[in-house]
Formats: structure tokens, sequence, C-alpha cells
């Protein structure tokens, strides 16, 4: 485990031939006001092999929120977060989809997905009620 896993929080998996330790990841991202419209165009129908690349990196129940005024919130799940990223870094289609999406972002000076901001956990009902006994 290296020290990205580290930092991430963890909840305990209750999926069948899940595993004790998922990691749980939020980022940010601000999309230009004059890109939301492309923004969501491209995720409407995101490339079936890109899809399948983050899939394959780990990454499951993977959401993203876009606001008004542009700030996205993303959400995934993962075992590990330094190989999940390693996958993704390394795959020639997931470096194209960054490419095709990098100019729909604010202040982007690189990939997005190597650049997003994590949000740390504060608060996690499951954690605190297991905490809790119940």
């Amino acid at each position: 485990m290296n020290d990205a896993d580290e930092r991430r929080p963890r909840l305990r998996s209750d999926q069948p031939g899940g595993t004790d330790h998922v990691t749980r990841v939020c980022f940010r991202l601000q999309v230009a006001a004059e890109h939301m419209d492309a923004y969501r165009e491209r995720h409407a129908a995101v490339w079936p092999a890109m899809l399948r690349a983050i899939a394959a990196a780990g990454r499951r129940n993977y959401s993203l929120f876009l606001d008004d005024d542009g700030l996205l919130i993303g959400y995934y799940e993962t075992d590990s977060v330094a190989d999940a990223d390693a996958a993704l870094a390394t795959s020639e289609v997931a470096g194209a989809w960054e490419a095709h999406m990098q100019d729909l972002f604010d202040g982007s000076t690189g990939r997005a997905d190597q650049t997003a901001r994590v949000l740390p956990e504060v608060f996690n009902l499951e954690d605190q009620l297991a905490a809790a006994g119940d």
C-alpha cells in the first residue's frame, strides 16, 4: 500500500467476494462556463473503450455531478487508488479521452484525471453506525 492509498478513507465491503478495505474517492474540478454544454454532451456518450478502461482499472460506483457554475464533483470506489491511477495513466484510450476533454476545464495544466483536487472525507454514515455498534 502506498501513500496515496493511505490518505483516502476506507469502508468495509458488504459485496459478495468484496474486499475488507475499499477506498472511497471524491474529487473536484472546474468546467469552464463556456464549455458546460460540450462537457455534458461528451459525457452523455463516453467512448465504450474508455468505460471499459475505467472498469478494468478497478474504479467502481463512479459518478460525476456537475453544478450550474461548472463545479464538477466526482466519486468512485476502488481497492487501490495507486493501482487504478497507474492503469489509467498507461492506458492509450484514457490518454486520448483526457486529451479530448482537457480544453473544457478552467486552469487545466495537465490531465484532469491526474490533477483533480481530492476532497477529504469527514463523515460516512455506515462507518459511524458500525463504530456505534448499530
